[in-house]
């Protein structure tokens, strides 16, 4: 058995091909791995979205978030906002699909309250991922998918 040390990710799942590997020696900058990780979370983390999107009307959720109109330092209000009655209920009403059963419907809502915070946060500026990190790999990512 080798002890070669990587990390590799293989995706090829629909419009999504990717293959990513990093080999990783005694002189591996723990930076450089940070990096590869953040750039694969970001990769991940829109895949998730887009799938998530196919299940549910997200679209129905992003307007009732931007109609509270979050901006710069709007952080504590968005995050009391994001659990009141008015987003629990577009989340209900989004993930009660008669396909789907009670424990599925619980499992969607917590990606869809997920969603709606990453969003809320993202309104008032606030990093949370790490898609806005100034790394050369991301940016590439970046001006592919935009």
């Amino acid at each position: 058995m080798s002890d070669e040390k990587y990390l590799q990710f293989v995706a090829n799942y629909e419009d999504w091909v990717a293959v990513k590997k990093l080999k990783i020696t005694d002189v591996t900058d723990p930076l450089v791995v940070a990096e590869f990780l953040a750039g694969l979370t970001v990769s991940v983390d829109m895949k998730i979205e887009q799938n998530l999107g196919k299940t549910v009307d997200l679209k129905k959720l992003d307007a009732a978030i931007n109609g509270l109109g979050f901006g710069k330092g709007d952080v504590a209000r968005a995050l009391e906002e994001i659990n009141t009655r008015k987003i629990s209920a577009v989340i209900n009403e989004i993930t009660e699909l008669e396909k789907f059963q009670k424990n599925e419907q619980k499992e969607l809502i917590g990606f869809c309250k997920a969603y709606a915070t990453r969003r809320a946060l993202k309104a008032c500026g606030l990093n949370v991922d790490y898609s806005g990190v100034e790394i050369p790999a991301l940016k590439r990512l970046k001006k592919s998918k935009g």
